[in-house]
């Protein structure tokens, strides 16, 4: 009996969700299935014990919303499966425990998981070994179903890649007496990683439902009203200004209140310094790993990575020994910590710290953001939603005192914090203090 052709799939957030034809062939995939072992906020239910959601419900929900977006626009059948196309496949790279290791992974095995979902969409890679291929059956690279389908695989991946890695593209809005000019065709890209996307709009109604956390409800029916196409992108019509606002504040709140929470950043560092201390074998065939099962791989690497790793697993997180806060920098001290968003600059100082405390650099955490959260650029891009009235567009900024609030405020009040275990707490704030000072 050959599979059903559609679908009804009930979520949590949105409902009633329908997938037909290609997209539930994609959904059954095992790149995609394989997105049901990874959370979407990695450690946070170690904070918030409800944050247990996956990035397969999170595609799922992107999917989801493109479809809504696609509707209100207009967009005409063939651009309409290439947004859902990208949409459904945007996370099939993400490393185990989502974005939480992105940072080691990048700078110690030049991994990034943009370029992992490229590779398996082209079959370059495989989530599933040799031994289990046997009984998985034949199947053909997701870029041949994708083509089958008569849906352009490399399109694909274009949209699916951020504006961080071809830096041309992205919505670009620079003003000339009130009037913005824009940089042509983007919508499909902007549906994605616009100031105003799918991505965002599920994955805060997602978070938010999940950590019970009030912040990230947002007007998405009102956005759906007002959203349209002018001279190649998505714009916001004037009446869906309020909406728009709305989404800039539940994305800067979710910010402060989740993601950068300090006790998920704690669990987050800690897991990332079990991983620089494994040893590189940890790193092959990444892409064949979910959270529990490169958990265990850790466990059982030994030493202090099993250590770390032991803590995690029954919640003993290190304490916040040291600590700046963004409102009490000096502009001299912000440069020093914006040397400090180099990795390896980073690293060194950490094992500095922890040679003038006494204690074993595994014991010691030295957590700066990148430098676009502390410098407060971060906000730039998303808060200038293109704003269209009377057949002109401006920026949000311009038309709205709460969005240019925004772009200054940040998006978490510290700038530095360095953690360790409760008994060397005293010790490493001692250290942390005169090393950073002397920076």
């Amino acid at each position: 009996m050959s599979a059903p052709e559609q679908k009804t799939i009930h979520d949590s957030v949105h409902g009633s969700v329908r997938v037909q034809g290609i997209f539930l062939k994609l959904l059954h995939r095992p790149e995609m299935q394989r997105l049901h072992g990874i959370k979407q906020l990695g450690l946070a239910h170690l904070v918030f014990p409800g944050a247990n959601h996956t990035r397969f419900e999170h595609s799922l929900g992107t999917y989801h919303v493109a479809d809504l977006m696609c509707q209100a626009l207009g967009l005409e059948e063939e651009e309409r499966r290439l947004a859902l196309a990208a949409a459904l496949l945007h996370d099939l790279g993400h490393a185990p425990f989502s974005h939480t290791l992105e940072e080691v992974l990048e700078n110690r095995f030049s991994m990034d998981h943009m370029s992992l979902g490229t590779s398996l969409i082209n079959g370059e890679r495989k989530v599933y070994r040799e031994e289990e291929a046997e009984h998985l059956g034949g199947m053909p690279s997701i870029d041949a179903m994708l083509e089958e389908a008569g849906i352009p695989s490399r399109r694909v991946c274009d949209i699916i890649v951020s504006p961080g890695h071809v830096g041309h593209r992205g919505q670009s809005l620079l003003t000339d007496h009130g009037q913005a000019h824009f940089n042509g065709q983007e919508y499909l890209h902007q549906m994605l990683h616009g100031p105003v996307d799918a991505d965002q709009m599920d994955y805060l109604l997602r978070d938010a439902y999940y950590t019970g956390v009030a912040h990230g409800t947002i007007d998405m029916d009102r956005i759906m009203q007002t959203i349209e196409l002018h001279h190649g992108d998505v714009v916001v019509r004037k009446g869906g200004m309020v909406a728009a606002e709305g989404l800039m504040v539940a994305r800067a709140l979710m910010y402060t209140s989740v993601y950068f929470h300090k006790t998920v950043r704690i669990a987050e560092m800690m897991l990332c310094k079990a991983l620089e201390l494994a040893d590189d074998s940890v790193a092959e065939q990444l892409q064949q790993e979910n959270d529990a099962s490169l958990g265990e791989r850790l466990l059982r690497q030994g030493g202090r990575t099993q250590r770390l790793m032991t803590m995690l697993k029954y919640r003993q997180l290190y304490k916040r020994a040291h600590s700046k806060y963004i409102p009490d920098l000096t502009d001299q001290e912000v440069e020093a910590l914006v040397r400090l968003t180099d990795y390896r600059r980073r690293k060194a100082v950490e094992e500095m710290i922890a040679d003038r405390a006494g204690v074993d650099v595994s014991e010691v955490i030295l957590d700066v953001p990148h430098r676009e959260l502390i410098t407060g650029e971060a906000q730039l891009g998303k808060t200038e939603v293109p704003i269209l009235n009377e057949g002109k567009v401006r920026p949000l900024t311009r038309l709205s005192p709460i969005s240019r609030a925004l772009q200054s405020r940040g998006v978490h009040d510290w700038a530095v914090m360095v953690s360790c275990p409760a008994r060397h707490v005293e010790r490493v704030e001692r250290a942390a203090v005169h090393t950073l000072a002397d920076l």
